[in-house]
């Protein structure tokens, strides 16, 4: 039994699973394997630093899978702005049809470049009123991203068990669930919600093909669901990340009457971060990290972990849901 959705259609991949676009962690290594598991891998555009090196880079990927693979392109508020149109300049000139958005509202302009050319737009939101908003602007496929996940849950604080479905009821594009996402219940779940399909991050940086540091990777095994932080809610730019002495530093900065982006700009730098990833040493950065920690307890392959989520969901089903469901009826007939 296959899960067959809307999303599988659209983006031609064997499994409703997505891997998220990840800074530092979306390689062609990644993505790849992701995309020969069944699900679709994306390269993280901004991991590159150039955005020659990301045509460099979408041609390595092609050499690992000839599976379908998309770029994400984050537009984030940031002091010294990377060339956003070049790199979506890139993506086009690199023949890819899927891409991954996120950030401000000057996403549009990148929209604007990648319609024209038939390129599927997967959009992250963490609202209803957004999600709504990116369809209209003519967006393919939504990604709602719940309070649950790493990185940016907005500020709203919907958990995913109520944002999904409050955008199922009104978004009528196919739609991905993200945040807190890891393994089969969860497929299951978010099917169930209205979702076409999951977006997972964290989970996917903890496995072999993730190329970052073996003690990040240990990190996410280490933590459970409690641990992250939630930082720069004053500053209206919530971010989680996982909990380490770092993270638990930066959260006392900011807990200070006043605190200021500048108290705690050399712990959070995205330098620090890469150094992070790279080096494996916990006292460099942050590193980003959802609540479905909680859930992670091994280093799988992709494609282990991916047939791992399939083959639980399909047991639930026949299992559990339909053994449910079976026992009803014959309680009704009774």
């Amino acid at each position: 039994m296959a899960f067959k959705t809307r999303i599988t259609d659209l983006l031609e991949i064997e499994h409703p699973i997505v891997q998220g676009g990840m800074q530092g962690v979306g390689t062609a290594e990644l993505a790849s394997a992701v995309s020969n598991a069944g699900g679709l891998g994306i390269l993280t555009g901004l991991t590159q630093p150039t955005p020659a090196a990301l045509r460099e880079e979408i041609e390595r990927c092609r050499t690992m899978t000839g599976k379908p693979f998309g770029v994400n392109l984050t537009v984030f508020p940031t002091i010294n702005s990377p060339d956003y149109k070049a790199y979506a300049q890139a993506i086009i000139d690199g023949g890819i049809r899927i891409v991954e958005t996120a950030g401000t509202p000057a996403v549009r302009e990148i929209w604007e470049m990648l319609k024209p050319h038939g390129i599927v737009i997967l959009h992250k939101c963490t609202a209803v009123r957004h999600a709504l908003s990116a369809e209209r602007a003519g967006c393919d496929v939504i990604s709602i991203d719940g309070f649950e996940c790493a990185g940016h849950p907005g500020e709203d604080d919907i958990p995913g068990l109520i944002l999904i479905p409050a955008a199922a009821d009104k978004v009528k594009i196919p739609m991905l669930a993200s945040g807190g996402f890891g393994d089969g219940r969860g497929l299951i779940a978010a099917l169930a919600l209205g979702a076409d399909g999951i977006n997972m991050g964290t989970r996917f940086c903890a496995t072999q093909e993730a190329m970052i540091h073996p003690n990040v990777k240990q990190a996410y095994i280490d933590n459970d669901e409690r641990g992250t932080y939630l930082i720069f809610r004053s500053f209206k730019n919530t971010a989680r990340v996982g909990k380490s002495e770092v993270s638990t530093e930066v959260a006392r900065r900011l807990s200070q009457l006043d605190a200021k982006f500048k108290d705690v700009q050399e712990l959070v730098a995205g330098t620090a971060g890469r150094e992070l990833l790279e080096t494996g040493d916990m006292s460099k950065g942050v590193f980003w990290a959802g609540m479905v920690q909680g859930l992670i307890h091994d280093i799988p392959t992709c494609k282990e972990l991916i047939d791992r989520i399939v083959g639980d969901a399909q047991t639930i089903v026949r299992e559990r849901l339909e053994g449910m469901l079976g026992l009803s009826r014959q309680s009704i007939a009774a």
